[in-house]
């Protein structure tokens, strides 16, 4: 199982605007006639249910989308480029190159727009006005994004078992599902975890996991530490196995289980936790585990003795998780309904609202400075600079912003070279 990719995906560019005049018989002085660029295509990704595993995006995959097409003559606008809806399993946690959390898609049909395609241009026609009849002028399509991201899936069992490897927990989830666990007599025969579904009656039932077993220091990466831990978070109540022939102690590899728990997320100390002592059917075992259920219970645990091996107190620990679970979703609805989350949206009309963009003249060298800033960037990539009107437009708009005082504070003078995105142009007072 492929738990966690990185994946590198890139938006489609926007379509340039046209430069174009009406030529017709008959028909004089007919203006500009260019159409706007079509919008680039955008990324999203969408957790199905179908999808077992994020297998297919292993490698490092690279997925791009295409560009808007260019607007055309006759006020023809290019096409919009087809969005890419790519398909990851439920329970995909979608990061970004520093860790940051960008989305959680855990139900099925859940979407997150990953990166954005570039905007269309704007054609000539656009820029017609009453003083400007004859507009010589059209918008480069905005470019795309390009993100690297880290897809992680993490199973939704509603219970997980626990515990150090063969205690019993393949044999377990045989016993009570239908899923086809492998059992063996050594550690770590569980490598890749495994689901099934309990059913207490017809309309009643639960998803139970079988993850990788645990070993000291696993909430340090060892043994298989990561690769079970990630999984362990959604799992709304624990099933802590121990088995009473593994040890002189069992107690103390419960409490070892419980630190290596605990260390990796301090919430999974607050997840409910029901013990179950397994092994019971092995009689030399029977006083370790009375007093084990004892000296729990006085802790405040619930405490089950069973065996797996032959269905012993096995119904009634099935449906006490049921129950337990079914209360864990009744409280999660009420705090989803009693939660209102505050969204922040960006305004097309906040960010073009006249005020003065943030930018900066950078001196690089004798002679050689740079304006850098993401909105003057942005403004400069839309302005088509093959003709001298969009030439024009652009100086106009530094010149809007002040951008003169500002190249003169940072010290050029007459003479020297000013870069904006790639664009050179000498300064002079």
């Amino acid at each position: 199982m492929h738990d966690k990719v990185k994946v590198v995906l890139c938006s489609g560019k926007g379509g340039d605007g046209a430069i174009s005049f009406r030529h017709e018989k008959c028909i004089e002085h007919g203006g500009p006639y260019g159409g706007n660029g079509g919008k680039g295509g955008s990324i999203y990704l969408v957790a199905d249910n179908g999808m077992e595993s994020l297998q297919e995006y292993r490698f490092g995959k690279v997925i791009k989308a295409q560009p808007g097409e260019n607007g055309k003559t006759k006020l023809q606008y290019g096409k919009d480029a087809k969005d890419i809806y790519l398909k990851v399993p439920c329970g995909t946690v979608i990061e970004d190159e520093e860790g940051k959390q960008l989305a959680d898609l855990i139900h099925h049909g859940d979407s997150y727009l990953a990166v954005k395609g570039g905007r269309g241009g704007r054609g000539n026609a656009t820029f017609k006005s009453a003083t400007r009849r004859t507009p010589n002028i059209a918008e480069n399509g905005l470019p795309g994004e390009t993100k690297t991201f880290y897809f992680e899936l993490k199973l939704l069992a509603d219970v997980g078992l626990v515990g150090y490897p063969n205690v019993g927990k393949s044999t377990l989830l045989s016993a009570v599902t239908r899923a086809s666990a492998q059992v063996g007599d050594y550690a770590f025969t569980t490598l890749e975890p495994q689901l099934g579904v309990c059913f207490i009656n017809p309309e009643q039932s639960f998803v139970l996991a079988d993850l990788p077993g645990l070993i000291d220091g696993a909430s340090d990466g060892k043994g298989l530490g990561f690769t079970f831990l990630r999984h362990i978070e959604r799992c709304r109540v624990l099933l802590h196995l121990i088995d009473v022939s593994r040890s002189e102690n069992p107690y103390d590899d419960f409490v070892s289980i419980n630190k290596e728990l605990f260390k990796y997320s301090e919430k999974l100390a607050e997840r409910k936790m029901i013990v179950a002592i397994n092994k019971s059917d092995l009689k030399e075992y029977t006083d370790i585990a009375k007093d084990l259920k004892e000296r729990l219970v006085s802790e405040g645990y619930e405490v089950y003795v069973i065996s797996a091996k032959d269905n012993k107190n096995l119904k009634s620990l099935m449906r006490r998780l049921y129950s337990q679970v079914k209360k864990s979703k009744e409280e999660e609805k009420k705090n989803i309904s009693s939660y209102d989350e505050e969204e922040v949206v960006y305004s097309a009309r906040e960010i073009d609202n006249g005020k003065k963009p943030n930018y900066q003249v950078v001196k690089r060298e004798d002679g050689f400075y740079e304006i850098v800033g993401e909105r003057v960037v942005r403004t400069k990539r839309l302005i088509n600079l093959k003709t001298d009107e969009g030439i024009d437009r652009l100086l106009a708009y530094l010149d809007s912003i002040g951008i003169d005082q500002a190249i003169k504070d940072a010290g050029a003078v007459n003479g020297d070279t000013i870069v904006l995105d790639g664009y050179e142009f000498d300064y002079y007072e």
